[in-house]
């Protein structure tokens, strides 16, 4: 992790994570500090035009600052768009915004279900190993 990271939440209600994050306009914002302390830092409300599904790859868009975007789902073509914007998407089963971040830092965070769209890592419904319960 660098000095400080930013971790991004698809979260439409601000309150639990959301999917489809190519369409997505709300973000919660978490920094991350050296010392692996959260904390929110901000609140992503864009207008319509700012959803990257529409987005012209050309322009600078407020995601560029962060460093990792957790979703509850997300299609191939937004990882490899938010990839060559240098942000790593996941996706998860994890609802809870703040929980998916301490989740994530820790390793083990779920993976979203078989028939989900997300496209993260997979464990095909058995124990992954990382030592989490999922």
């Amino acid at each position: 992790m660098n000095a400080t990271t930013l971790i991004a939440v698809s979260s439409q209600n601000f309150r639990t994570v959301t999917g489809h994050a190519g369409k997505a306009r709300r973000f919660l914002v978490f920094e991350v500090a050296a010392d692996m302390s959260v904390r929110e830092a901000d609140r992503l409300d864009l207008p319509r035009e700012m959803a990257m599904h529409e987005f012209d790859d050309r322009l600078p868009h407020p995601l560029d600052a962060t460093d990792i975007l957790i979703t509850a789902s997300s299609g191939e073509g937004f990882v490899r768009r938010m990839a060559r914007r240098g942000v790593r998407v996941v996706a998860t089963a994890e609802t809870d915004p703040e929980a998916a971040v301490h989740a994530f830092l820790a390793g083990c965070l779920k993976s979203p279900a078989p028939h989900d769209h997300g496209h993260g890592e997979h464990h095909g419904g058995h124990a992954c190993g990382c030592g989490c319960a999922h």
